[in-house]
């Protein structure tokens, strides 16, 4: 009779540590600053956007649309002050849709493909990636404070540090709602027009330009459009955050679309779910 020796199992592993989790989140993140640092027009288109708005639309509209006093705001102010923080926000609603174009350009590539296949979760993947391009957004958003800051646009000095988590959540909305419309389109050509069919009725129809109260002594219908609008509520939670002080429905709002958009957003880059194309033999 033949004794067979039995070796103990190799024990597998279960989960990564803590470790290999940072290391992924630094290269997500150094490798979307490096696409930042050799694509220096496109800092500087985030940037010509909103200073046009600042230095030719708000000069041209002050004695126009002269300001209240509305909270968070406790005096009169100039129509340029009250736009700076929808400029903001508009500078990460371009950033947010500008990044997922570079998803859908790494897909054509197959560079989204290697990405996906890493063992580490795919809801984890795509937040480094979402939180890279944030990260980008408040950089681009600091300095066109810092440019504001000539043109007599002074926060209170605290409001600079107030504002922080403000712009990384709403960034991090406008962002998800940018990486859930990239999942379904399956050509760059394409994404332009979108881009153009969301962020301009997003932008429009929101607080970014005017306030609230007088788009409903215009049109009700359209007040309500703006106040479901989740963009409104960054440019809120943007604009009180920076005078110190918190909009709880817009927190609350831009807190749950962004959960709700990158929900969906990893629902719909699921390969089992369309985006890896099996062919007739049933493979990718």
């Amino acid at each position: 009779m033949t004794l067979t020796t039995i070796h103990p199992a190799t024990p597998t592993r279960s989960g990564f540590s803590a470790g290999e989790y940072i290391t992924c989140l630094t290269g997500i993140v150094w490798r979307e600053g490096l696409r930042f640092l050799h694509q220096r027009e496109r800092f500087v288109s985030a940037l010509v956007r909103p200073l046009v708005w600042l230095f030719i639309f708000a000069a041209g509209f002050r004695q126009v649309l002269g300001i209240s006093i509305i909270p968070p705001y406790e005096t009169y102010i100039l129509y340029e002050v009250y736009i700076a923080p929808g400029l903001m926000a508009m500078i990460q609603l371009f950033n947010g849709m500008q990044s997922s174009l570079s998803m859908v350009y790494d897909r054509e590539m197959g560079n989204m493909r290697t990405l996906l296949v890493s063992p580490l979760p795919r809801g984890y993947l795509l937040f480094c990636k979402l939180l890279a391009g944030t990260a980008v957004s408040v950089l681009q958003v600091y300095a066109f404070l810092a440019i504001a800051w000539f043109w007599d646009i002074t926060p209170p000095p605290m409001g600079y540090l107030t504002v922080l988590p403000a712009l990384i959540l709403s960034g991090l909305m406008l962002g998800a709602l940018g990486m859930l419309i990239s999942s379904g389109i399956k050509q760059l050509e394409n994404f332009a027009g979108v881009m153009n069919f969301v962020i301009f009725p997003m932008f429009f129809a929101s607080s970014a330009l005017y306030p609230l109260w007088r788009v409903e002594e215009g049109s009700p219908w359209l007040a309500y459009l703006c106040e479901a609008n989740p963009f409104t509520h960054a440019v809120e939670l943007i604009r009180f955050a920076l005078y110190g002080k918190l909009n709880w429905v817009s927190l609350a709002v831009v807190g749950g679309c962004t959960a709700v958009f990158m929900i969906g957003a990893i629902l719909a880059y699921d390969p089992s779910r369309g985006f890896v194309r099996r062919g007739p033999g049933g493979e990718a």
